[in-house]
C-alpha cells in the first residue's frame, strides 16, 4: 500500500529534509512508485505538485527539493496502486471545496465496497476508493453542517464518519484545511514533535544529517507526521489503531487514542480547551 507524510507547524517551515527521506521508499528503499504528490498551504490557497512517475526520480519532486517552499500545513503521499490505474487522475492528495476552503486528503490503506454514491453532490474523478472516501466524507459533512461549525464539532464529525468508512477496509489518513491537520491510524502512523532546544537528525532512508538548531529558533513548534519513521535518532509516537490526532499551529491540541474494544479520548491544552470526550 501507500505512505504518507504530513507536517503542521507554527511558523512557516520547509519539509524538504524530511521528503527527501520519504521520496527515497518510492523505489529505492520501498516500493512506492506508482505516482507522488505533494500539497502545501499557502493562505488560503494550495500549490500542488503530482506525478504519476516514482518520486524517487521525478524532476517534479526535484523541483520541491530546490523550490523549498515554505508552509504551515503540508501533505506528501507516495503510491504503491492497490486499486485504480497508475495515472495523475489517481495521484494523491486530493482537493475538495468544504464550506469556501480547500481541504487535501491523503489515504493509506485498501476500501472495498463502499456505499453507493451515484447521487451524491461530490463524485471522484479518478477511479480509487481513497477519492471516493474522501467525497464520502466531504459529502457528509456538507450535508450535516449546512455552515462551518466549531472546531471541536468538526474532529467529532469526522471521528464519526472515519469509523463507518474504517470498517470497509484499512483507512489511514492525513486531512488539512490549512488551519489544522487531523490523521487517523488503521495500521500504522507515526508522529513527532520538534521544538527547542533543537538537535542533530538523521535519516534513516539514507546519509542525510541536519541540525536544526542552525534554522530553527526559540519558540518553534514543526509536527511530523508519518507511515513509517523517518529519522533514527528523534522519539517518534506509533498511533494506536482507530486512533486520531488534531494539530493546529505547532500543537497537538487533540487526541483519540484507539484501544481494541473502545476509544478513550484525551484532550491537551489548546485552542480547543481540556475537554473529555
Amino acid at each position: 500500500m501507500c505512505q504518507l507524510l504530513g507536517m503542521n507547524c507554527n511558523t512557516p517551515t520547509d519539509i524538504v529534509f524530511s521528503f527527501e527521506g520519504f521520496r527515497r521508499r518510492a523505489g529505492l528503499t520501498d516500493c512506492h512508485s506508482d505516482g507522488f504528490g505533494i500539497a502545501f498551504f499557502e493562505g488560503r490557497g494550495v500549490r500542488v505538485f503530482r506525478d504519476n512517475h516514482p518520486a524517487s526520480n521525478s524532476p517534479i519532486a526535484d523541483c520541491v527539493k530546490q523550490y523549498k517552499i515554505k508552509s504551515l500545513n503540508v501533505i506528501a503521499h507516495i503510491r504503491k496502486a492497490t486499486q485504480g490505474d497508475v495515472n495523475i487522475e489517481n495521484t494523491h492528495p486530493f482537493i475538495r471545496e468544504i464550506w469556501g476552503e480547500n481541504w487535501v486528503f491523503a489515504h493509506n490503506g485498501n476500501l472495498k465496497n463502499l456505499p453507493d454514491m451515484s447521487n451524491y453532490f461530490l463524485q471522484p474523478i479518478g477511479s480509487t476508493d481513497s477519492e471516493a472516501a474522501f467525497c464520502y466524507l466531504a459529502e457528509y459533512l456538507k450535508n450535516t453542517y449546512r455552515q462551518k461549525p466549531s472546531e471541536m464539532e468538526i474532529f467529532e464529525a469526522i471521528q464519526k464518519v472515519t469509523k463507518e468508512l474504517a470498517q470497509h477496509g484499512t483507512f489511514n489518513f492525513i486531512l488539512s484545511n490549512g488551519e489544522w491537520m487531523i490523521a487517523h491510524c488503521s495500521t500504522n502512523l507515526h508522529y513527532l514533535m520538534r521544538k527547542a532546544p533543537f538537535g542533530k537528525a538523521h535519516r534513516i532512508d539514507d546519509d542525510g544529517v541536519i541540525d536544526f538548531s542552525d534554522y530553527a529558533k526559540e519558540g518553534d513548534k514543526v509536527n511530523i507526521i508519518t507511515t513509517f519513521p523517518l529519522t533514527k535518532d528523534e522519539t517518534w509516537t506509533k498511533m494506536e489503531n482507530g486512533g486520531f490526532v488534531f494539530f493546529k499551529n505547532g500543537d497537538k491540541i487533540a487526541e483519540v487514542i484507539g484501544t481494541p474494544k473502545a476509544a478513550k479520548a484525551a484532550i491537551d491544552d489548546g485552542t480547543l480547551g481540556n475537554r473529555t470526550i
